[in-house]
């Protein structure tokens, strides 16, 4: 939808879309007939199993696009490291969060509160699944949610408070990234920045991008 609000109407003239279901043992027919088209961008909007299906298939039909793949399927710890980071270079995502596998966060104090609560209460957990990082930062602004209801917990008042979270800065989002909701807009991250896989990290690049008033 958005690459269709972009493009308008060269769309159909400028895009090959290919569908797959999640029962599917593998989208590498998919992969295949994409790479017909000799496309300069992929944009692959799947799930960690078919994204890591998805570069390992491209690598292999020596394609070289401009491969984005949703925030949700980009984890290092479990789409890149088991698909091989080689096969994988340049890969684009989008990121709010902190990386927990990223070296560079290490001294943050964020990030040591987040490994400090897995190592208590999740230790058989990965650490450096941003899985598990997304589920804690979740956590953490439905507790600043909670605490806005001031002690009441009805229905009514919990929705209220759920429509206004003001400028929430969780320790565990990228700097300049803030959760904001309203009775009209109910997305709470309408931020982000981009990265790169180079070696065996991402790298990030350009500004925080604003997303639209939806």
């Amino acid at each position: 939808n958005g690459v269709r609000d972009v493009l308008g109407a060269r769309y159909d003239a400028l895009v090959k879309a290919v569908s797959y279901e999640v029962t599917d043992p593998t989208i590498d027919s998919q992969v295949v007939t994409l790479r017909t088209t000799n496309a300069d961008v992929l944009i692959s909007g799947v799930t960690a199993k078919f994204a890591a299906q998805a570069i390992r298939k491209v690598f292999e039909l020596d394609w070289k696009p401009m491969h984005f793949v949703t925030s949700g399927a980009s984890s290092l710890s479990s789409t890149i490291m088991p698909v091989g980071p080689e096969h994988a270079q340049g890969l684009i995502t989008s990121v709010y969060a902190k990386d927990p596998a990223d070296p560079a966060w290490a001294g943050d104090a964020g990030m040591k509160d987040y490994m400090a609560f897995m190592a208590k209460y999740f230790g058989d957990g990965n650490p450096k699944e941003t899985l598990n990082l997304y589920g804690y930062t979740v956590t953490m602004v439905l507790q600043r949610l909670l605490e806005q209801c001031n002690g009441n917990f009805s229905r009514d008042s919990i929705m209220a408070q759920a429509n206004n979270l003001k400028n929430l800065e969780i320790p565990t989002l990228l700097p300049g990234i803030r959760v904001n909701t309203s009775p009209t807009n109910h997305h709470p991250l309408q931020q982000m920045q981009l990265q790169r896989l180079e070696g065996q990290a991402y790298v990030r690049f350009g500004s925080i991008i604003e997303g639209a008033n939806l």
